[in-house]
């Protein structure tokens, strides 16, 4: 495959795991995708979620990127308009320190939470209107070429981690294109805007200092298995946990009591989600990413691998691999 294939470990916590086990799952993932040829793994930063264990992005890249050697980490995203720019600026200036040319910067502005989370977090309903300027402020410190006289990133100054623009709508895309940034779409669950925000991404882009044109990230769901039915039936589970996370407010319904949500409209909504999804034995996955790729006109993809079952979502990343010929 021409295009790089790339990761998003969602740092899920298994019925009966711990966030250590997510913690550990992930460092093996890590390390296969590196043996197999991916081009980089990112983390998304959530707060308050029982089944995610990536709240502390930048702590759980660095504790990925000492147990792994070449491949890049980074955050997809960290939600900027929680953090101060500078905090962001030295935290990442610290692991491109510690890890030099591994380490990517993507910037999202939504909460990662809910909104009694969002208070607690400090974070005011008007925080996500600064995220243009935060984006500048952090980019003048990673460039060492700060906006605020005097203010400087130690570690972070001159280290020009490459930043990203996530997202799932068009303020996103319309962002990237302006300040000449590559644009990741959220499309592995909020696939609605895909074709709309890429074509707007890609006309009104304008070079800059870190990119010359565009550089369209679009992230799809995954799950291959040695045959369809299996393929298949790892799906429907996946399907059947959203509907607890999503819906449960902190119950667990039974396969009955999840299949008959599938079945209404809410449930509808949450399958229509995984809209954009490979599923399948090695073959039939492989066609899908080839015409999901052709279809975005995307420059990478990023893989998020939604079997619910551990052994299968790391048997995903490497039959993806094989059937791409990816080399480590």
């Amino acid at each position: 495959m021409a295009l790089p294939l790339s990761i998003l470990d969602l740092a899920h916590i298994g019925e009966g795991e711990t966030a250590g086990d997510s913690f550990a799952a992930s460092v093996t993932l890590a390390q296969r995708a590196e043996e197999l040829g991916y081009q980089r793994i990112w983390y998304a930063e959530h707060h308050n979620m029982d089944s995610i264990a990536s709240s502390a992005t930048s702590v759980l890249i660095a504790h990925v990127a000492a147990h792994t050697r070449t491949i890049r980490l980074g955050a997809g995203g960290v939600m900027l308009p929680n953090h101060s720019p500078l905090t962001i600026a030295e935290q990442f200036g610290t692991l491109e320190t510690l890890h030099p040319g591994r380490i990517d910067l993507g910037l999202g502005r939504a909460p990662g939470s809910d909104q009694q989370t969002m208070r607690a977090l400090r974070r005011t309903p008007t925080s996500a209107d600064a995220f243009p300027q935060d984006v500048l402020e952090l980019q003048g410190y990673l460039t060492g070429e700060t906006l605020i006289p005097g203010v400087h990133a130690t570690p972070g100054k001159g280290t020009n981690v490459p930043l990203y623009i996530l997202g799932s709508s068009l303020f996103g895309a319309q962002l990237a294109a302006m300040l000449g940034l590559p644009y990741a779409f959220a499309s592995h669950f909020a696939p609605d805007a895909l074709e709309e925000a890429v074509a707007l991404y890609r006309r009104e882009f304008k070079p800059s200092a870190q990119l010359d044109e565009p550089y369209l990230i679009a992230a799809l769901n995954v799950i291959a298995a040695e045959t369809t039915e299996e393929a298949q039936q790892l799906f429907l589970d996946s399907k059947r946990q959203r509907v607890s996370k999503f819906l449960g407010r902190g119950r667990t319904f039974t396969t009955e009591e999840a299949d008959m949500i599938l079945a209404s409209p809410a449930g509808q909504q949450i399958a229509r989600m995984a809209k954009y999804s490979a599923v399948g034995d090695p073959g039939e996955v492989k066609a899908y990413v080839d015409r999901f790729a052709e279809h975005t006109g995307a420059d990478e993809l990023i893989v998020a691998f939604s079997a619910p079952e551990r052994k299968a979502w790391l048997r995903s990343a490497e039959l993806l691999a094989q059937v791409y010929g990816l080399t480590g």
